[in-house]
């Protein structure tokens, strides 16, 4: 077997600043700083961010898998809008496969060393909820948990195909699990519907440790119907103030 030849450490570097420009240019779109619609020029963006063509171009053709950005005819990209109906297709499809993972997982059975650190997610969202109202640094510590509770769902599947393909649905815009959480955060019923949320957590792994793959399947499903309210606010309030995104969706 040939030795595995190492990755020049310029190339290490571009890929470095690929991802680097990829997150700032995802920043910049959600935050509306480039409006939906908009040309992307490359010459501006090497000068706005400092870096070269190269991972920018790179950062571009990863945008554009996300769904964040098109193609244009000519050539470049522009940013793309969306309708309500793409998004809710899009979190809808989050919630079949995070169905199909938990059924899978309920079937085929899952490692007590990952239901340990599933339960100490949720563990921890308990400690958060046990507050009145959440601020700032609770609510940046509830998201994060929330993304580590639905990453293990996705691996306890056992199905690496699965797990790369609901990867790929998560990165679709808006589609992740804390797409819309900012919407709860800010709602006067904030609060109440975390803990609805957090007692499908509950529910669905202990259908999981159950071996209850029907009802496990069922729960994540009707758990992405959370995402699917919190759509629906944020296009009907158009908080721009909390969710600039929003401007990328469009009524019709």
């Amino acid at each position: 077997m040939s030795a595995r030849l190492p990755v020049p450490i310029a190339d290490e570097a571009s890929a470095s600043q690929a991802v680097k420009a990829q997150l700032r240019l995802r920043e910049m779109i959600l935050a509306g700083e480039l409006p939906g619609g908009a040309r992307i020029a490359e010459l501006t963006l090497v000068e706005r961010l400092g870096v070269s063509r190269t991972p920018i171009r790179s950062a571009l053709m990863r945008l554009e898998q996300e769904g964040l950005l098109e193609s244009l005819p000519n050539g470049g990209y522009a940013v793309r809008t969306f309708s309500e109906r793409d998004v809710s297709d899009a979190i809808e499809l989050r919630g079949t496969m995070e169905g199909l993972s938990a059924r899978l997982a309920a079937e085929r059975g899952v490692a007590t060393v990952v239901l340990a650190e599933a339960r100490a997610c949720l563990d921890g969202i308990d400690t958060l909820l046990r507050q009145p109202a959440l601020d700032d640094e609770a609510f940046t510590r509830y998201v994060a948990l929330n993304q580590r509770f639905h990453i293990l769902l996705s691996e306890m599947a056992g199905s690496p195909v699965l797990a790369r393909e609901l990867e790929r649905v998560v990165n679709l815009p808006f589609a992740s699990p804390s797409g819309f959480v900012v919407v709860q955060a800010n709602s006067p019923q904030a609060r109440d519907m975390l803990i609805v949320a957090q007692d499908q957590h509950r529910q669905v792994l202990d259908a999981i440790e159950r071996r209850e793959g029907a009802r496990a399947e069922a729960i994540m499903r009707e758990h992405s119907r959370i995402a699917q309210r919190n759509l629906r606010e944020a296009v009907q309030a158009q908080n721009l103030d909390v969710m600039p995104g929003v401007r990328l969706i469009r009524n019709r």
